[in-house]
């Protein structure tokens, strides 16, 4: 079983390469964009409107999938204090237990999120003509990544792969 997981962690890990990837992207397009728009507005004296709307849309794809790369290195929002006394056992069942109220948490942002998409699919963002529909993929992909991590976790601490600190394993860091 651990062969296994070791191949599900390394497409996980490129997925999780991926994101990161697409969200520093997503920043520094964002970044660039409002500042033409400051340029364009103080300088030029003519404010480009599409940069605000895209900018939205971008922010919502780095958050997202932003959170899900968090989620899979265990660096979200957790309180450890009451972890430092208890056998590593008792902490497995608490890891785990996390991991599924995150994992139903991307769920809900899946379920949700397509809800929010039907209903906006028709309508159009009027500054660059696309369906507003686009401005809620960004939170079903990042439930979709959430969830899949979520249960990357849970299996890998099944197989014994998860040691001591919440986000090490037993792969090498170019594997991660």
């Amino acid at each position: 079983m651990q062969k296994i997981m070791k191949k599900v962690a390394r497409v996980m890990a490129f997925l999780a390469r991926m994101s990161l990837w697409l969200s520093g992207i997503g920043l520094v397009l964002m970044t660039a964009f409002i500042t033409y728009q400051v340029f364009g507005r103080f300088v030029l004296n003519n404010t480009p409107t599409w940069t605000e709307s895209w900018s939205i849309l971008i922010m919502g794809w780095f958050i997202f999938l932003g959170a899900a790369v968090g989620t899979r290195e265990g660096y979200h929002l957790s309180f450890d204090v009451l972890l430092y006394i208890l056998p590593q056992s008792v902490k497995n069942v608490l890891y785990t237990i996390s991991d599924i109220v995150i994992a139903a948490f991307g769920l809900g942002m899946i379920y949700y999120g397509v809800q929010l998409l039907d209903k906006t699919w028709q309508s159009t963002i009027p500054n660059i003509g696309i369906s507003g529909g686009w401005a809620f993929v960004s939170i079903i992909m990042g439930g979709v990544l959430m969830t899949l991590f979520s249960i990357e976790r849970i299996l890998r601490r099944a197989c014994g792969m998860v040691t001591a600190r919440f986000g090490e394993t037993e792969l090498p860091e170019e594997d991660r």
